[in-house]
Protein backbone atom coordinates (compact mmCIF):
# COMPACT_ATOMS: atom_id res chain seq x y z
CA UNK A 1 0.00 0.00 0.00
CA UNK A 2 1.53 3.44 -0.78
CA UNK A 3 0.15 6.25 1.16
CA UNK A 4 -0.21 9.67 1.43
CA UNK A 5 -0.93 12.19 3.92
CA UNK A 6 -3.41 15.05 2.18
CA UNK A 7 -3.08 18.27 3.40
CA UNK A 8 -4.83 19.57 0.99
CA UNK A 9 -8.28 18.47 -0.91
CA UNK A 10 -8.30 17.51 -3.99
CA UNK A 11 -11.10 15.03 -5.16
CA UNK A 12 -12.06 13.82 -8.84
CA UNK A 13 -15.62 13.72 -8.62
CA UNK A 14 -18.35 11.61 -9.40
CA UNK A 15 -22.27 11.28 -8.78
CA UNK A 16 -24.04 9.00 -6.98
CA UNK A 17 -27.18 6.80 -8.17
CA UNK A 18 -29.91 8.33 -6.52
CA UNK A 19 -30.96 6.83 -3.33
CA UNK A 20 -33.58 4.36 -4.08
CA UNK A 21 -31.52 2.66 -6.73
CA UNK A 22 -28.52 2.82 -4.47
CA UNK A 23 -30.41 0.79 -1.61
CA UNK A 24 -32.02 -1.47 -3.69
CA UNK A 25 -28.07 -2.28 -4.98
CA UNK A 26 -26.79 -2.48 -1.54
CA UNK A 27 -25.06 -6.05 -1.85
CA UNK A 28 -23.23 -4.72 -4.94
CA UNK A 29 -21.91 -1.45 -3.66
CA UNK A 30 -20.72 -2.22 -0.37
CA UNK A 31 -19.87 -4.59 2.32
CA UNK A 32 -20.88 -3.78 5.95
CA UNK A 33 -18.42 -2.79 8.98
CA UNK A 34 -19.40 -5.12 11.62
CA UNK A 35 -19.33 -3.30 15.24
CA UNK A 36 -18.53 -4.27 18.34
CA UNK A 37 -20.49 -5.75 21.73
CA UNK A 38 -22.35 -1.79 22.44
CA UNK A 39 -21.09 0.54 25.12
CA UNK A 40 -22.64 3.35 26.56
CA UNK A 41 -22.97 6.93 24.48
CA UNK A 42 -20.17 8.52 26.75
CA UNK A 43 -17.58 5.87 25.68
CA UNK A 44 -16.93 7.54 22.51
CA UNK A 45 -14.47 5.44 20.87
CA UNK A 46 -12.78 8.29 19.45
CA UNK A 47 -11.64 8.19 22.89
CA UNK A 48 -10.80 5.27 23.94
CA UNK A 49 -8.96 4.17 20.74
CA UNK A 50 -4.96 4.00 21.90
CA UNK A 51 -2.37 3.85 19.47
CA UNK A 52 -1.90 0.25 18.70
CA UNK A 53 -5.78 0.89 17.76
CA UNK A 54 -5.13 3.20 15.24
CA UNK A 55 -2.11 1.94 13.34
CA UNK A 56 -3.93 -0.95 13.19
CA UNK A 57 -6.92 0.63 11.61
CA UNK A 58 -4.74 2.91 9.46
CA UNK A 59 -2.24 -0.25 8.19
CA UNK A 60 -5.54 -1.83 6.71
CA UNK A 61 -7.40 0.78 4.71
CA UNK A 62 -6.53 2.06 1.50
CA UNK A 63 -7.94 5.62 3.02
CA UNK A 64 -8.51 7.73 5.61
CA UNK A 65 -11.79 10.09 4.83
CA UNK A 66 -13.35 13.04 6.84
CA UNK A 67 -16.76 13.62 5.65
CA UNK A 68 -20.70 14.86 7.08
CA UNK A 69 -23.40 12.59 6.86
CA UNK A 70 -26.31 14.07 5.14
CA UNK A 71 -28.57 10.81 4.82
CA UNK A 72 -29.16 7.61 6.95
CA UNK A 73 -31.56 4.48 6.22
CA UNK A 74 -32.38 1.78 8.37
CA UNK A 75 -31.82 -0.91 6.48
CA UNK A 76 -34.54 -3.72 7.29
CA UNK A 77 -33.24 -7.10 9.17
CA UNK A 78 -33.79 -9.22 5.59
CA UNK A 79 -31.14 -6.75 4.29
CA UNK A 80 -28.52 -6.85 6.98
CA UNK A 81 -27.31 -10.74 7.28
CA UNK A 82 -25.01 -11.03 10.13
CA UNK A 83 -26.65 -8.14 12.30
CA UNK A 84 -25.25 -8.60 15.73
CA UNK A 85 -28.33 -8.05 18.26
CA UNK A 86 -28.78 -4.52 19.60
CA UNK A 87 -27.58 -2.97 16.37
CA UNK A 88 -28.90 -1.61 13.33
CA UNK A 89 -27.27 -1.41 10.27
CA UNK A 90 -27.33 1.94 8.12
CA UNK A 91 -26.98 3.03 4.80
CA UNK A 92 -24.98 6.28 5.03
CA UNK A 93 -24.65 8.88 2.50
CA UNK A 94 -22.07 11.40 3.36
CA UNK A 95 -20.22 14.31 1.61
CA UNK A 96 -16.66 14.66 1.80
CA UNK A 97 -14.54 17.38 3.65
CA UNK A 98 -10.81 15.83 2.97
CA UNK A 99 -8.86 13.01 2.05
CA UNK A 100 -6.65 13.08 5.26
CA UNK A 101 -4.60 10.04 4.11
CA UNK A 102 -4.63 7.11 0.73
CA UNK A 103 -3.61 6.06 -2.90
CA UNK A 104 -6.71 6.07 -4.09
CA UNK A 105 -9.19 8.62 -5.53
CA UNK A 106 -11.87 9.94 -3.19
CA UNK A 107 -15.73 10.86 -4.83
CA UNK A 108 -17.10 14.41 -3.57
CA UNK A 109 -20.15 11.74 -2.19
CA UNK A 110 -19.44 9.03 -0.86
CA UNK A 111 -22.10 5.84 0.44
CA UNK A 112 -20.98 3.22 2.78
CA UNK A 113 -23.01 0.92 5.46
CA UNK A 114 -21.78 0.95 8.96
CA UNK A 115 -23.83 -1.52 11.87
CA UNK A 116 -24.45 1.05 15.07
CA UNK A 117 -25.35 0.51 18.73
CA UNK A 118 -29.16 0.78 19.15
CA UNK A 119 -30.27 3.00 22.46
CA UNK A 120 -32.70 2.24 25.33
CA UNK A 121 -35.45 2.73 22.94
CA UNK A 122 -34.09 0.47 19.97
CA UNK A 123 -33.06 3.06 17.81
CA UNK A 124 -29.86 3.88 16.38
CA UNK A 125 -28.75 7.74 16.93
CA UNK A 126 -29.51 10.53 13.82
CA UNK A 127 -25.66 10.85 12.39
CA UNK A 128 -27.35 13.89 9.93
CA UNK A 129 -24.52 16.51 9.97
CA UNK A 130 -22.29 14.96 11.77
CA UNK A 131 -18.76 14.95 10.80
CA UNK A 132 -17.10 11.25 11.14
CA UNK A 133 -13.57 10.05 10.31
CA UNK A 134 -13.54 6.67 8.07
CA UNK A 135 -11.03 4.14 7.69
CA UNK A 136 -12.40 2.96 4.85
CA UNK A 137 -11.19 0.70 1.14
CA UNK A 138 -12.49 2.11 -2.20
CA UNK A 139 -15.22 -0.60 -3.79
CA UNK A 140 -13.45 -1.63 -7.20
CA UNK A 141 -15.43 0.26 -9.85
CA UNK A 142 -17.44 2.53 -7.49
CA UNK A 143 -15.71 5.61 -6.72
CA UNK A 144 -18.63 7.32 -4.83
CA UNK A 145 -18.79 3.96 -2.27
CA UNK A 146 -16.21 2.81 -0.03
CA UNK A 147 -16.20 -0.57 2.55
CA UNK A 148 -15.24 0.45 5.74
CA UNK A 149 -12.16 -1.68 7.10
CA UNK A 150 -13.59 -2.68 10.71
CA UNK A 151 -15.80 -3.48 13.36
CA UNK A 152 -15.19 0.04 14.64
CA UNK A 153 -13.85 2.00 11.08
CA UNK A 154 -16.22 5.51 11.77
CA UNK A 155 -15.36 7.68 14.74
CA UNK A 156 -16.81 10.87 15.62
CA UNK A 157 -14.45 14.06 13.94
CA UNK A 158 -12.85 16.50 15.88
CA UNK A 159 -9.30 18.01 15.53
CA UNK A 160 -7.68 16.85 18.31
CA UNK A 161 -8.59 13.18 17.17
CA UNK A 162 -7.50 14.32 13.59
CA UNK A 163 -3.94 15.56 15.82
CA UNK A 164 -3.62 11.87 17.31
CA UNK A 165 -3.78 10.38 14.33
CA UNK A 166 -1.63 12.62 11.98
CA UNK A 167 1.93 11.46 13.38
CA UNK A 168 0.82 7.71 12.72
CA UNK A 169 -0.73 8.38 8.98
CA UNK A 170 3.02 10.54 8.23
CA UNK A 171 5.23 7.83 9.63
CA UNK A 172 3.06 5.01 7.61
CA UNK A 173 4.07 7.41 4.38
CA UNK A 174 7.27 7.48 5.28
CA UNK A 175 10.19 5.61 3.39
CA UNK A 176 10.74 4.04 6.46
CA UNK A 177 8.66 2.36 7.92
CA UNK A 178 9.61 -0.81 9.75
CA UNK A 179 8.82 -4.14 8.78
CA UNK A 180 6.02 -6.56 10.39
CA UNK A 181 7.46 -8.91 13.07
CA UNK A 182 6.49 -12.21 13.13
CA UNK A 183 8.18 -13.80 16.31
CA UNK A 184 11.91 -14.57 17.37
CA UNK A 185 14.60 -16.72 15.35
CA UNK A 186 17.23 -17.40 17.95
CA UNK A 187 18.76 -15.71 20.73
CA UNK A 188 22.48 -16.11 22.10
CA UNK A 189 24.15 -15.00 25.31
CA UNK A 190 28.23 -14.90 25.55
CA UNK A 191 29.70 -13.58 29.02
CA UNK A 192 32.41 -10.88 28.85
CA UNK A 193 35.45 -10.75 30.73
CA UNK A 194 34.44 -9.26 33.62
CA UNK A 195 31.77 -10.27 35.75
CA UNK A 196 28.58 -9.52 35.34
CA UNK A 197 29.29 -8.66 31.89
CA UNK A 198 27.44 -9.99 28.75
CA UNK A 199 25.96 -9.52 25.86
CA UNK A 200 23.03 -11.03 24.44
CA UNK A 201 21.77 -10.71 20.65
CA UNK A 202 18.03 -11.35 19.91
CA UNK A 203 17.39 -12.01 16.43
CA UNK A 204 13.67 -10.65 15.41
CA UNK A 205 11.81 -13.06 12.79
CA UNK A 206 9.65 -10.40 9.81
CA UNK A 207 7.32 -11.08 7.49
CA UNK A 208 9.95 -9.73 4.43
CA UNK A 209 12.54 -11.65 6.11
CA UNK A 210 14.26 -7.97 6.85
CA UNK A 211 16.79 -8.32 9.45
CA UNK A 212 16.03 -6.76 12.71
CA UNK A 213 18.21 -7.80 15.87
CA UNK A 214 18.03 -6.70 19.72
CA UNK A 215 21.06 -5.89 21.69
CA UNK A 216 21.25 -6.17 25.72
CA UNK A 217 24.75 -4.86 26.89
CA UNK A 218 25.68 -5.82 30.42
CA UNK A 219 28.45 -4.01 32.22
CA UNK A 220 29.63 -4.41 35.71
CA UNK A 221 27.23 -1.65 38.31
CA UNK A 222 25.18 -0.36 35.33
CA UNK A 223 21.62 -0.69 34.62
CA UNK A 224 21.80 -2.99 31.50
CA UNK A 225 21.16 -1.54 28.06
CA UNK A 226 19.47 -2.23 24.65
CA UNK A 227 18.66 -1.38 21.36
CA UNK A 228 17.19 -2.37 18.33
CA UNK A 229 19.63 -2.36 14.34
CA UNK A 230 17.02 -2.41 11.78
CA UNK A 231 19.38 -3.85 9.31
CA UNK A 232 21.89 -5.88 8.03
CA UNK A 233 24.26 -4.20 10.94
CA UNK A 234 24.52 -5.00 14.07
CA UNK A 235 25.00 -2.12 16.50
CA UNK A 236 26.04 -2.19 20.04
CA UNK A 237 25.14 1.89 20.23
CA UNK A 238 21.35 1.23 18.78
CA UNK A 239 18.96 2.65 21.07
CA UNK A 240 15.74 1.47 21.98
CA UNK A 241 12.63 2.48 20.41
CA UNK A 242 10.59 5.64 21.23
CA UNK A 243 6.93 4.80 23.12
CA UNK A 244 4.03 5.14 20.45
CA UNK A 245 6.19 5.05 17.52
CA UNK A 246 5.67 2.32 14.62
CA UNK A 247 9.18 0.50 15.38
CA UNK A 248 7.74 0.37 19.28
CA UNK A 249 4.58 -1.01 18.21
CA UNK A 250 6.00 -3.57 16.02
CA UNK A 251 7.93 -4.51 18.99
CA UNK A 252 5.57 -4.05 21.58
CA UNK A 253 2.20 -5.83 20.00
CA UNK A 254 4.17 -8.50 18.20
CA UNK A 255 6.91 -9.93 19.94
CA UNK A 256 5.55 -13.37 22.54
CA UNK A 257 5.66 -12.99 26.46
CA UNK A 258 8.84 -14.98 26.84
CA UNK A 259 11.34 -16.37 24.77
CA UNK A 260 10.86 -19.78 23.05
CA UNK A 261 13.38 -22.30 24.83
CA UNK A 262 13.83 -23.45 20.85
CA UNK A 263 15.03 -19.92 20.08
CA UNK A 264 17.90 -20.13 23.19
CA UNK A 265 21.13 -21.25 21.18
CA UNK A 266 22.98 -21.38 24.54
CA UNK A 267 23.45 -24.67 25.94
CA UNK A 268 24.96 -23.50 29.50
CA UNK A 269 22.61 -23.39 31.63
CA UNK A 270 23.98 -20.03 33.03
CA UNK A 271 23.59 -18.69 29.41
CA UNK A 272 20.12 -19.75 28.95
CA UNK A 273 18.95 -18.28 32.02
CA UNK A 274 20.72 -14.34 31.03
CA UNK A 275 19.35 -14.72 27.32
CA UNK A 276 15.80 -15.26 28.78
CA UNK A 277 16.45 -12.81 31.59
CA UNK A 278 17.95 -9.96 28.93
CA UNK A 279 14.67 -11.11 26.54
CA UNK A 280 12.25 -10.68 29.99
CA UNK A 281 13.85 -7.03 30.81
CA UNK A 282 13.58 -6.21 26.59
CA UNK A 283 9.70 -7.22 27.29
CA UNK A 284 9.13 -5.03 30.59
CA UNK A 285 10.94 -2.33 28.85
CA UNK A 286 8.30 -2.43 25.95
CA UNK A 287 5.31 -2.56 27.76
CA UNK A 288 2.32 -3.62 27.08
CA UNK A 289 -0.05 -3.01 23.32
CA UNK A 290 -2.98 -1.94 25.08
CA UNK A 291 -6.42 -2.38 22.56
CA UNK A 292 -9.65 -0.82 23.12
CA UNK A 293 -11.52 -1.76 19.65
CA UNK A 294 -9.65 -3.65 17.69
CA UNK A 295 -8.57 -6.95 19.75
CA UNK A 296 -10.36 -8.91 17.40
CA UNK A 297 -10.73 -7.00 14.48
CA UNK A 298 -11.02 -8.68 10.78
CA UNK A 299 -11.81 -7.56 7.39
CA UNK A 300 -15.53 -7.63 7.07
CA UNK A 301 -17.40 -10.84 5.01
CA UNK A 302 -18.69 -10.09 1.53
CA UNK A 303 -22.55 -9.48 1.40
Amino acid sequence: MVWRVNTNLTFNFSRLAVIASAVAGLGLTAAPAYSQTPVPEMANPADRATYADLVALAERSDMVIRAQIRRQIRLKPERAPGLEPGFARLYMEAQTVSLIAGSAAVGESLAFLVDVPLDAKGKPQKYKKREVLLFADRVEGDRGSVRLTGKQAMFDYTPAFEARLRPILTELASGDVPPMVEGIGDALSVPGTLVGESETQIFVKTTDRSPVSITVLRRPGQPPQWGVSWGEIIDSAARAPRPQTLRWYRLACSLPDRLPSSANLARDPAARRLAEEDYRYVREQLGPCPRAITTAITAPPQM
